[in-house]
């Protein structure tokens, strides 16, 4: 027990017994602190005062106090006080019955040593907002990247019925209890939102305006971080051995396996949520068939844990940008991203309850974060409504290639959710055709009987195979009558899976 410089002090002059009695009182009395604060009740960051909890479902309180500390709740909407005792070590977690009411909430936390108070709780929709940058940028944008319309949204964003909670990014090599970096629950204000996840934002705000419910959401972030990043430990051990004793977390967590899942997103666990809405992709361009395993795997678990079933999974495709260049022998899995956009759609096949928003018509050529945020966070939000919230007239699902026939010296495709047919601003560009040789040609394309696309080319009279938008480079063309972009895709699936 080390005394302080001031009480040396003081007992300097007195004699040796009197300084040994005075010592003992002092350590007895620094114990005696210290086990006074231990006994508080502590509440992870994620919860606390101006929080939103989800509306009309069993959510989940938490914390830590002394071994076997009784401990009394009491909520404002609930006729009765809910008592309970921490366990040996001092965890203690309840279930609690929320309603719909929109009035602001009390919680109050008793035991022996300590009370709590959470003022201005409120019960809505709660979604978490989780990837690597794209999620990540800010509303006010970045340094030299915008985001188009920030200031107006900035300029109108004070809504005491939309929250915001953001865990800072850090890595950790094992599994935290609680966030060790936040910015606690705040209402949406001009200065809180402009440091807000702009996709995040632009989503949250428009769901709180149309189910006229309050929204709360959490910004979970990390730029250029991997999907392995974001799995727990046992899950990444069936696809590879995690041992992270001789590894220095400070250096690149958002590549380390397990370090965000343990530091971002453990500890976030089990405040319940309605869903997520994840933006990802860049880090594993390179590894497009791992994705398409890891990618639905780090959804199971995460489901897994929370406890709450398969809740909503929405999710973007990487948008089109330069990359590493775009020109014709830039054709494997290691340089050209139409690779991994076509696993990030095929994950939809993978993952039950889940939807994805093309971008294929947003991106932007010089830059990886392309400014059109609130049109990404538009493709999620008509996901969310039609299938989370049940608006069946809003259209979601963007038409998705399906089939194929050879016909008159071309080749005709036809496609899934184009039911209300198929659209082109001027004309349509990106398509290219190959014989048996799969050497590929620009070619013409055109809607036909309003759902269907015939593709031909001069240079190639015995048609084979059809690819659109199979660059890293891009700008869709094709569209349903709604204007949901169609993806990148290709006809044939043999080619040879190169870097893997």
């Amino acid at each position: 027990m080390r005394l302080s410089p001031q009480l040396l002090t003081k007992v300097g002059g007195i004699s040796n017994m009197r300084k040994i009695l005075l010592f003992t009182l002092a350590a007895a009395f620094q114990l005696l602190s210290f086990q006074v604060v231990y006994a508080e009740i502590i509440l992870p960051a994620v919860v606390s005062s101006n929080m939103v909890l989800q509306r009309n479902s069993h959510v989940t309180l938490w914390g830590w106090a002394d071994p076997y500390e009784q401990i009394e709740i009491k909520a404002s909407w609930l006729m009765n006080t809910l008592q309970l005792e921490a366990d040996k070590v001092g965890n203690w977690r309840i279930e609690v019955k929320t309603t719909n009411s929109k009035e602001p909430q009390i919680i109050e936390l008793h035991s022996e040593t300590s009370d709590v108070t959470l003022e201005n709780v409120l019960f809505g929709e709660v979604w978490l907002c989780s990837g690597q940058s794209n999620m990540a940028m800010r509303v006010r944008g970045g340094n030299g990247e915008p985001v188009f319309g920030s200031l107006s949204a900035i300029t109108r964003s004070e809504n005491p019925n939309l929250r915001l909670f953001t865990v800072n990014p850090g890595g950790s090599k094992t599994p935290l209890r609680d966030v060790e970096k936040y910015i606690s629950w705040q209402q949406a204000t001009p200065e809180s939102v402009s440091d807000f996840s702009a996709v995040g934002y632009f989503f949250g705000q428009q769901l709180q305006e149309i189910l006229d419910i309050p929204v709360g959401l959490i910004s979970t972030s990390y730029g250029a971080s991997s999907v392995q990043a974001w799995m727990s430990k046992d899950m990444m051990n069936r696809y590879q051995e995690i041992n992270l004793d001789n590894i220095e977390i400070t250096k690149n967590p958002n590549k380390t396996p397990t370090a965000l899942f343990n530091s971002m997103i453990h500890p976030l666990i089990p405040y319940t949520i309605k869903g997520v809405i994840w933006y990802q992709g860049e880090a594993n361009r390179w590894e497009p068939n791992k994705y398409k395993e890891l990618f639905p795997a780090m959804v199971r678990d995460w489901r897994t844990r929370w406890g709450l079933g398969d809740f909503p999974f929405y999710y973007v495709q990487i948008s089109p940008f330069i990359y590493n260049g775009n020109s014709k022998e830039f054709q494997t899995v290691t340089n050209n991203t139409a690779f991994i956009r076509e696993a990030q759609l095929e994950c939809l096949d993978l993952i039950p309850n889940s939807g994805i928003a093309i971008t294929l018509d947003i991106g932007d050529r010089e830059t990886i974060h392309p400014p059109k945020k609130k049109e990404v966070a538009d493709r999620l939000l008509y996901n969310a409504l039609n299938q989370t919230y049940g608006f069946n007239a809003v259209d979601y699902a963007s038409p998705r290639y399906d089939s194929h026939e050879i016909k008159d010296g071309g080749i005709l495709l036809s496609f899934k959710n184009a039911e209300a047919g198929l659209y082109c601003f001027d004309k349509l560009e990106g398509f290219e055709i190959s014989g048996d040789d799969r050497i590929f040609y620009p070619a013409e394309a055109k809607i036909v009987d309003k759902n269907k696309v015939i593709v031909n080319s001069e240079k190639v009279p015995e048609p084979k195979a059809v690819r659109y938008a199979w660059r890293n480079w891009v700008i869709g063309t094709l569209y349903a009558t709604s204007l949901l972009p169609v993806s990148s895709f290709r006809t044939y699936v043999d080619d040879p899976v190169a870097g893997e």
